[in-house]
């Protein structure tokens, strides 16, 4: 790993904001204008993320994340809905060749989860990737159409539970991986906003308890979105051998994030339609 790498830490944008600057800074990257970058953020109001291929009306409850005040925003990345509230959210834009196995998706998923395994190692927390999905846990029919509730190729576990949900679109020679941490898991909120389909009576909640956990919950002490993004980029420093600077998004990446925040991600268009065209 010899390039250098920057930091983006945000705590104020929207969910549409969010996902176009993922976007903006992929593209820089690709392009060979920035270094590889990690970044850091949350989501003002709340949000809930859809992937790129999910449908609207695949366990998602529009009229209580509206009731809610919550945003409402589609991935450029697959898999399914997910909420960002109590949570740490993290990208990193890298090149292909800036990785020891950028061609494999599997395996640049556990190279660049090492840096967040590192993080969450230094808080108490002993994730990993799972070598094989853990569906005998809980049976699918318990569970509600939410992100946290299935464990997939680059999603991380501990004691058997997911902590931490990430996902990754390449393009141009670059990989765009983000994904959600979070510090704790509202039962409630998560059965409300994202209820998956049917009549999944009371089995849910504890099914989803059984499925997943979140940071404060694993270590048994309360976490703030400070310290445990600090520990994620501790993590990725440690383990990549790299200083992170702190940065600012640069002109030409504030630019494309407003275009493609104005002409895409904050459009219905864009939301309502599963796999729309880039």
């Amino acid at each position: 790993m010899t390039s250098p790498w920057r930091l983006i830490w945000s705590d104020h944008l929207t969910a549409a904001q969010n996902m176009a600057v993922d976007e903006a800074i992929l593209e820089q990257v690709a392009a060979r204008l920035a270094p590889p970058t990690l970044r850091i953020y949350g989501w003002r109001p709340p949000g809930v993320s859809l992937g790129y291929f999910q449908r609207l009306d695949d366990g998602v409850n529009v009229e209580a994340i509206h009731r809610r005040g919550y945003g409402l925003v589609r991935r450029p990345t697959g898999g399914r809905a997910i909420i960002h509230h109590h949570e740490v959210t993290y990208s990193v834009c890298i090149r292909t060749d800036d990785l020891h196995s950028g061609d494999s998706v599997l395996k640049s998923y556990r190279e660049l989860s090492t840096g967040i395994a590192a993080g969450l190692c230094a808080l108490g927390v002993p994730a990993q990737m799972p070598r094989k999905p853990a569906e005998d846990r809980v049976k699918g029919h318990e569970l509600p159409a939410v992100c946290f509730a299935k464990t997939g190729g680059g999603d991380m576990v501990v004691d058997g539970r997911k902590i931490v949900g990430s996902a990754q679109v390449r393009r141009d020679g670059a990989i765009l991986q983000h994904g959600s941490i979070p510090i704790r898991i509202d039962l409630d909120e998560h059965l409300e906003v994202l209820p998956g389909k049917g009549d999944l009576g009371t089995v849910a909640p504890d099914a989803l308890r059984r499925a997943a956990v979140g940071v404060a919950d694993a270590i048994g002490r309360d976490v703030s979105f400070e310290e445990l993004g600090l520990a994620v980029v501790e993590g990725f420093r440690l383990r990549f051998g790299i200083e992170i600077p702190r940065c600012e998004l640069s002109g030409p990446e504030l630019e494309r994030a407003q275009e493609l925040c104005a002409t895409r991600y904050a459009t219905e268009e864009w939301t309502l339609t599963p796999g729309s065209r880039r």
